[in-house]
């Protein structure tokens, strides 16, 4: 079947390629340091920046999969060639390019979040997660490329680790029947994407010419605040009601000094301190990926965690 090149292999990347080989397509996977082959996964070592390695790879692509993100704090700096190398691939080869998106780009908002909304986001990351899509976006309409966007609120599930909020600051402990802390107020209404919806979002968009141009949000349940997914984590667990903690402003101020992540969360706070809410409602109307029942994901993400533990 089809070649499918899928940069990057965090949380997102991986599931995406393995989804991608469990469908028959021959998937390639580029990251920095390359991997061992794994079955129907071809790991290529090479800096995705690099244009001409890139197109280089992407030869013969029906699609390419943009799941890749510098470090937290290097966005600002290092998005932009990646994004343009991206680009530059995508026009080169004729691959469709997938891009993984998330909400940033949008900045503080009252309601929950549409695709229509504009991309107002003031802060250094907001703004340049906003440039990244229009860069594809002006490219697509003029017809160089062919692109599309989805956009997934915070992670959750099986291979979400460091960089998801009901990760790895909150599963181990919970697991021991431990309180858990939490960036922001515990208590507002927030949306959490489930990574498999997020691949098989990704997955479907790339086959549906009728998506491209445009971003799409990964259909996600209703929003539930910390403390809701946290008692429905425990009581999956067995481990009864834990305890939720606000983290500190000053608890957060001394870990900003030895933290470049803890630093660079200032500006998203706003994601944490009042209601955010996707509404995915437009995917919905057009394709057939619906979110996996919540009930779902907590089993499979306890699950997850206690084979890890």
């Amino acid at each position: 079947m089809s070649l499918c090149v899928v940069v990057g292999f965090g949380a997102a990347g991986a599931a995406t390629a393995r989804m991608l080989a469990e469908k028959g397509y021959t998937v390639r996977v580029v990251t920095r340091s390359g991997r061992s082959p794994e079955p129907g996964i071809e790991h290529v070592a090479l800096d995705a920046t690099d244009r001409r390695q890139l197109i280089e790879a992407s030869q013969g692509a029906a699609a390419i999969y943009s799941c890749a993100a510098p470090p937290y704090h290097r966005w600002a700096a290092e998005w932009p060639p990646l994004a343009s190398s991206l680009c530059a691939a995508a026009e080169a080869t004729g691959a469709v390019l997938v891009m993984l998106g998330n909400l940033y780009g949008y900045g503080p908002v009252d309601g929950p979040m549409t695709e229509g909304l504009p991309l107002a986001a003031t802060g250094p990351k907001g703004r340049v997660r906003a440039a990244v899509w229009e860069q594809a976006r002006d490219l697509h309409e003029q017809g160089r490329i062919k692109a599309v966007e989805v956009r997934a609120s915070d992670f959750f599930g099986p291979g979400v680790t460091d960089g998801g909020h009901l990760a790895a600051r909150v599963m181990p402990p919970l697991l021991r029947g431990k309180p858990v802390s939490a960036l922001g107020d515990p208590d507002a209404p927030h949306s959490w994407t489930y990574l498999p919806d997020v691949a098989r979002a990704l997955v479907e968009v790339a086959n549906e010419e009728r998506a491209w141009g445009r971003a799409w949000h990964v259909p996600t349940e209703p929003a539930l605040s910390v403390r809701e997914m946290t008692d429905r984590l425990a009581a999956q667990a067995g481990t009864g009601p834990v305890a939720v903690r606000r983290l500190s402003p000053a608890v957060l101020a001394v870990g900003s000094l030895f933290s470049p992540m803890i630093r660079e969360l200032k500006e998203v706070r706003y994601q944490f301190d009042r209601p955010f809410v996707v509404d995915s409602s437009a995917y919905e109307a057009e394709f057939a990926v619906r979110a996996t029942a919540v009930d779902e994901q907590v089993k499979a993400t306890v699950g997850w965690w206690r084979e890890r533990s």
